[in-house]
């Protein structure tokens, strides 16, 4: 099918431009804009007004209430309402969510942060309640998935509620609001290392991959295409979905490792008397066994116990899913209880050969047309695999960076566990530096007295 047919069937829409709506919601914002930084002493014309992007790290929870607190002091300092965009990866999408569930949020970002604030802070989700978000997940797709359990199980421990609300129709409540963009990494090209683009973004009005120029409505988000028309539709993914989907790899640590595992037992441990149904169609429950040998054998390694009759029990029960049509493929070398790091790369390594094997069973999905515009890697299989993009680089910035979008200044929030800087210092090395940006670096060093600004040009 030709470009022109394709961008005309308004189903897939394969083009470098921004969407119409993003592009009505610039020339708007742009206006509002200008007598703010009129009032800040900031003199410009209405064409000089500079786009501005506020960009929000990964890290989990912290993250999420990082974010959350330093949009509140920007408020307060008068310069919230000169942010043009808004873009999270990770737990900084949490924090995201939580806001754009709000009418207007920046116009009451008070009483919005306490209202986040005492809900994080409350009761978790009840196992019941979340069970019968992942029953709802997986009657009401075609293919249920491994983010369906995140979602249900982990996220909903996190930001303490099951949100239904689906991006496309919030949008018209936030008219004086940042625009909202949601950024994951497409895991196939992520783990071919190539670089043409592994980046996926999610607005209110399209998602698609950012610097190919291959979208879809966001309504139409997990539905399957052919030829740039739409061929089955399923449900547009709920706002709990799309958390689990760009925060499915939290902080690390051993102990928040253990709680993890953990929280995955306790909920299957509760699940499995109640689901005998879903079991007997999912091969009699034998990939639900394997998910919770797995948990058991992560959980006995991170105790220093030995995990062997677990991982007898899943290559046992692997196998009886092969039926002899495929060849089981582990992590090669012998597992070292006392050598912890070692012991935590190989059940890393484990856990995601297994996951993987199992990926013909559990899929995060979204259906690529086949076009030439299309980079051949994104076209090596029908169903394309999205997971966290603090994995690959934990800030959006390629998405924010489309030349489309013309962004002027970025302000970029970094709440990483480590160094701060390395994800400028792996963006110096990437498309950016082809971009010849100049980053100024402002960082602050807190002495028992008083903090200390500093400025670092790169």
């Amino acid at each position: 099918m030709s470009a022109s047919k394709l961008q005309e069937s308004g189903e897939v829409r394969i083009k470098h431009s921004l969407n119409k709506d993003e592009e009505d919601f610039i020339v708007t914002r742009r206006q509002s804009v200008f007598p703010i930084l009129e009032n800040l002493d900031t003199h410009c014309s209405q064409d000089e007004v500079p786009n501005i992007a506020l960009l929000g790290s990964g890290g989990g929870q912290r993250a999420m209430v990082g974010l959350l607190g330093s949009l509140v002091q920007l408020d307060k300092a008068g310069l919230l309402d000169c942010i043009l965009y808004l873009s999270g990866v990770s737990g900084s999408t949490w924090c995201m969510a939580s806001l754009y569930q709000e009418p207007d949020w920046s116009t009451k970002l008070e009483t919005v942060k306490n209202k986040i604030i005492e809900r994080i802070s409350g009761p978790a989700v009840s196992w019941g309640d979340a069970f019968a978000k992942l029953k709802k997940y997986y009657y009401e797709k075609d293919i249920f998935s491994l983010t369906d359990v995140w979602a249900a199980i982990l996220v909903t421990t996190y930001v303490k509620e099951i949100d239904e609300h689906t991006l496309s129709e919030q949008w018209d409540q936030h008219s004086k609001d940042p625009f909202p963009i949601y950024t994951v990494i497409d895991k196939q090209c992520k783990q071919l290392k190539d670089e043409k683009d592994p980046w996926f973004e999610i607005s209110p009005h399209e998602a698609g991959y950012s610097l190919t120029g291959a979208f879809v409505k966001t309504s139409s988000f997990g539905s399957q295409f052919d030829k740039g028309s739409k061929k089955k539709t399923q449900p547009e993914t709920d706002m709990l979905y799309l958390q689990a989907l760009c925060g499915s790899a939290l902080a690390d640590g051993e102990e928040i490792l253990k709680f993890i595992w953990q929280k995955i037992k306790d909920f299957f441990d509760y699940l499995l008397p109640q689901v005998k149904t879903i079991l007997e169609e999912m091969r009699k429950g034998k990939c639900s066994q394997v998910l919770m040998d797995l948990v058991d054998m992560n959980l006995s390694v991170l105790n220093v116990i030995d995990p062997s009759a677990y991982d007898k029990s899943i290559r046992k029960t692997l196998k009886e899913l092969a039926e002899g049509k495929g060849q089981l493929i582990f992590s090669v070398g012998k597992l070292n209880l006392a050598d912890k790091e070692a012991a935590k790369r190989y059940m890393e390594q484990y856990t995601m050969d297994v996951c993987n094997y199992l990926s013909g069973w559990f899929n995060v999905c979204f259906s690529i047309c086949r076009y030439e515009a299309v980079p051949p890697t994104l076209q090596k299989s029908e169903m394309r695999d999205y997971i966290d993009a603090g994995l690959l680089l934990n800030s959006p910035y390629f998405s924010m960076l489309r030349d489309e979008r013309d962004i002027d200044f970025i302000i970029s929030l970094d709440f990483s566990e480590g160094d701060p800087f390395m994800v400028l210092y792996a963006c110096s090395h990437t498309r950016l530096f082809k971009k010849h940006i100049i980053f100024h670096i402002f960082y602050i060093i807190t002495t028992p007295l008083s903090p200390v600004w500093h400025e670092q040009l790169e």
